[in-house]
């Protein structure tokens, strides 16, 4: 099994998992819609159970896999033992494909230096998501992980995003848009940072591909949130370099409730997914 030590840069794993794999499954097993929960009573390795049979299942279709720490820490001390133990099941399968903390960070550095030392000596994880509204000295922390990826919060896929991301700056542009901007000229020294933009908002993640050029995307909200496809992948993706993981979450892993099928529903879902991005991505290759 890989360790911490031996594992490659995340970049490079990032790279390599991009030729030919696009999505990346959230693993956001959020433990009472497991199918077989018992509200009462304790039920040991019930999420890492679950999450080892999703895994199973879609090892060989996926560029990554995403896991949101909130559904663990719900669970308490029980739940980060299986979080941890996730992420080292994955790499057991697979030590190719890379694992993404989405946790959403932002704090002050010495804070930062916490969490660093959480997400990547104790979990072992290879990519974390982060909140810029501390700025990039508060998270230098991070970023001086040169070994390790970042996904920096730019538009989120929530209803409420443009609250304050559509707020505009001095010179007219809409935070968002200034988010992309300083992170791809000013944050990634390292080749070592993508942003999130979420699917639905097509137009926006259009704006933000045209600022950012060919720079590492993670696009969530295909699925339940509502996010078309097709748009995502016309506005979202150069298809003769894609650098974007199309995550879905619960549309895979909660395909079927079914405690004997579930996982096969999830791989299911996955390879429709996938065959789903390949015809529109060579649709859109073939296009004068």
């Amino acid at each position: 099994m890989t360790n911490a030590k031996t594992r490659p840069p995340a970049n490079q794993l990032f790279k390599n998992r991009w030729h030919g794999k696009l999505v990346c499954v959230g693993l956001d097993s959020n433990y009472r819609k497991i199918p077989g929960y018992r509200p009462l009573g304790s039920q040991l390795d019930l999420q890492l159970g679950f999450n080892m049979r999703i895994v199973q299942e879609t090892n060989s279709l996926v560029a990554a896999y995403k896991l949101n720490l909130a559904f663990y820490l719900a669970r308490g001390e029980e739940g980060v033992k299986e979080l941890r133990r996730t992420i080292a099941y994955i790499h057991e399968v697979d030590a190719t494909i890379p694992v993404i903390l989405d946790a959403k960070w932002a704090d002050i550095g010495s804070t930062n230096e916490g969490y660093v030392e959480f997400a990547f000596d104790r979990l072992n994880v290879d990519a974390v998501t982060l909140n810029p509204y501390l700025g990039f000295e508060a998270l230098q922390p991070f970023f001086d992980r040169q070994d390790k990826f970042f996904f920096v919060l730019c538009r989120t896929s929530n209803q409420g995003a443009g609250e304050f991301q559509d707020i505009l700056d001095a010179e007219g542009r809409p935070l968002y848009q200034t988010v992309a901007r300083r992170v791809r000229e000013h944050w990634d020294k390292a080749s070592h940072i993508g942003l999130v933009v979420g699917a639905t908002y097509p137009e926006e993640l259009r704006q933000v591909r045209q600022i950012v050029g060919n720079f590492p995307l993670l696009i969530p909200g295909i699925g339940k949130q509502g996010g078309d496809l097709q748009e995502t992948l016309l506005n979202g993706v150069d298809p003769l370099d894609p650098q974007v993981l199309i995550n879905s979450s619960r549309e895979v892993i909660f395909a079927s409730n079914d405690p004997d099928t579930f996982a096969k529903a999830a791989g299911a879902a996955t390879l429709d997914l996938d065959k789903k991005i390949r015809a529109i991505t060579k649709q859109i290759r073939s296009s004068p």
